[in-house]
């Protein structure tokens, strides 16, 4: 892959791909600055997915609060998720210019400065407007946190402090539904939402202070036309594109999944109260043990062998949930959790690894296909439950995870056919210094 430069993420992007020397200021576990910068991050992760789902687990409220139908009330999640996906490559490109730490701190002070109005709106378009404003604001954080850890972590830490910011993510999402669920029982959903934003204030606020200065990093130029060859230069690159496809359809199974699933139970033959719909979101622990625990993964199977786990751990727990059963429902949740956040924190980390230039970009890239995937989940997952109820999720996210089977295979037979060439290559070479030799040989003969 050759992107055009991009400043100093071409420069970075060298030095991340060789091996880290004794002298490599750049954090490791255990070294200066790591545990702070982990815990920032984390906080970060934590209130991005808290406010960017913020809605899902209070659904059927919304929907019985403004007379709509679950797909109606699924934009509100569509829109925040959106809006990411829309504005995540502009906001990479503004923290090639400002820097990564500003940029995420300014983007976690708009979206909790809109989370604090969003208990406010009049109506389900109002609504759907300040969650796209949100989910705009929030991109300015996926779009700057790994570029901030390829430049500032070793590289053979950087799939685990990865890991650690994805599962931020997790117990983001986790924490957010739970709270929201059993607040909105008791008080409705608007001081459910209320009381996440007030939360998220205190989780942006602890994320500023404790993220260290960036030490690497070197302000890079916003023309157009240079930030116009670094996405060309990345989506020209075939692992890449597999990457960025994988990323959308594992998490087109999720959102059509977590936006479904308190209709699901509040419904017949479940009926569960809206506190216990939101504790279901408890299995969002595993997604971060899953996600913590990638690198390992890799490190036995292989980054395609680990995407080969996850896709069928995320289709056994699809299956399991069609049970009318509770606890085989939750046994499917958990395989679906595991499976997705395995699979998203292997294929993220393989981005940041593949692009030698231009990281925030690539990084970018993969935000946006991975939301627009969580929105056309939401949107789809929900038009098929209404249309074939659970069933027609679950087929929704099925059909999502062999695509993600197809696009590994098709990795994996590349692979072997540039393995096999660079075999040829190598033997046509060796045959040639052979009859080199031999000819010097008879000519010195």
């Amino acid at each position: 892959m050759t992107p055009a430069s991009t400043g100093a993420s071409s420069t970075l992007g060298a030095a991340s791909s060789v091996p880290a020397s004794p002298s490599d200021s750049r954090m490791t576990p255990g070294g200066p600055g790591y545990g702070r910068m982990s815990l920032a991050l984390f906080l970060a992760g934590v209130a991005t997915f808290a406010l960017l789902y913020s809605t899902q687990a209070l659904l059927p409220l919304i929907s019985g609060d403004f007379g709509v139908s679950a797909s109606e009330a699924s934009w509100t999640v569509a829109a925040a998720t959106g809006g990411l996906a829309l504005f995540v490559i502009p906001m990479s490109a503004l923290s090639e210019r400002f820097g990564r730490r500003t940029v995420m701190t300014a983007s976690l002070a708009v979206a909790v400065a809109v989370a604090v109005l969003i208990p406010f709106a009049p109506s389900l378009t109002a609504l759907v407007a300040l969650r796209a404003v949100q989910g705009a604001a929030l991109a300015g954080v996926p779009a700057a946190a790994t570029a901030y850890l390829a430049e500032e972590v070793r590289p053979k830490a950087l799939i685990t402090a990865i890991g650690l910011f994805v599962a931020g993510n997790s117990v983001g999402g986790m924490s957010g539904r739970v709270l929201t669920g059993w607040i909105a029982q008791e008080w409705g959903w608007r001081v459910a939402l209320g009381a996440l934003g007030l939360v998220a204030v205190a989780a942006a606020v602890v994320f500023r202070l404790l993220l260290p200065a960036p030490r690497h990093f070197t302000s890079g130029s916003l023309r157009p036309k240079v930030l116009a060859a670094t996405v060309r230069g990345h989506l020209s690159d075939p692992l890449l594109r597999r990457l960025y496809a994988i990323g959308a359809l594992f998490m087109t199974v999720f959102g059509g999944v977590y936006t479904v699933i308190g209709y699901r139970l509040t419904e017949a033959p479940f009926s569960l109260p809206q506190g216990v719909v939101g504790s279901i979101f408890l299995v969002y622990l595993v997604g971060t043990v899953a996600a913590s625990t990638a690198g390992r993964l890799v490190g036995r199977l292989g980054r395609r062998g680990a995407l080969y786990l996850a896709g069928g751990t995320t289709a056994s727990g699809l299956l399991l949930s069609l049970a009318d059963r509770l606890p085989l429902v939750l046994l499917g949740l958990v395989l679906i959790t595991a499976g997705f956040f395995a699979g998203h924190a292997v294929a993220s980390s393989a981005v940041s690894k593949t692009a030698t230039t231009g990281r925030a970009q690539a990084s970018a890239l993969y935000q946006s296909a991975y939301y627009v995937g969580s929105s056309a989940g939401s949107t789809v997952g929900a038009m098929a439950f209404h249309a074939g109820g659970w069933g027609g999720t679950v087929g929704v996210g099925l059909l999502a995870v062999l695509g993600v089977v197809g696009i590994t295979v098709a990795g994996t037979r590349a692979a072997a056919r540039t393995a096999a060439a660079h075999t040829a290559d190598r033997t046509a070479a060796r045959t040639a210094d052979r009859t080199a030799s031999r000819g010097a040989a008879a000519k010195a003969a």
